[in-house]
């Protein structure tokens, strides 16, 4: 029986020490206001891909940015990056992808990366 008892308590704790992680991914815009580009005509080429990152650390689920504030910060990182001050350029094809991963509902980690093509028009 204490065995049992010993057994029952040591699967208990490995359990409860488990993580899990989920990942979601959004390809739509975000955006409340925009900019629609015809893309219909061959005057533009891709010039690169741009990706920004954000992460948060929380500890029982307090600290951190909420998800709606990652994503603003990961944008603003892959805009930064795409250079498009001063240029003829426009980003496209925007994507939100979201990781979450947990421990036992102690500690949550979270990632936003927001990626997208950068064109150039002729």
């Amino acid at each position: 029986m204490k065995k049992l008892l010993t057994f029952s308590l040591l699967l208990a704790l490995v359990l409860g020490m488990t993580s899990c992680s989920l990942h979601d991914g959004m390809t739509h815009n975000l955006n409340q206001s925009s900019t629609n580009v015809v893309l219909s005509q061959d005057n533009y080429k891709i010039v690169q891909k741009v990706r920004g990152e954000a992460q948060a650390d929380y500890f029982f689920y307090l600290g951190g940015f909420r998800k709606k504030g990652l994503i603003e910060e990961a944008r603003a990182d892959m805009l930064e990056n795409a250079n498009l001050i001063g240029s003829s350029r426009a980003v496209i094809n925007e994507t939100v992808e979201t990781s979450l991963s947990t421990f036992c509902g102690i500690y949550s980690y979270v990632k936003v990366t927001v990626s997208a093509y950068v064109v150039e028009f002729e």
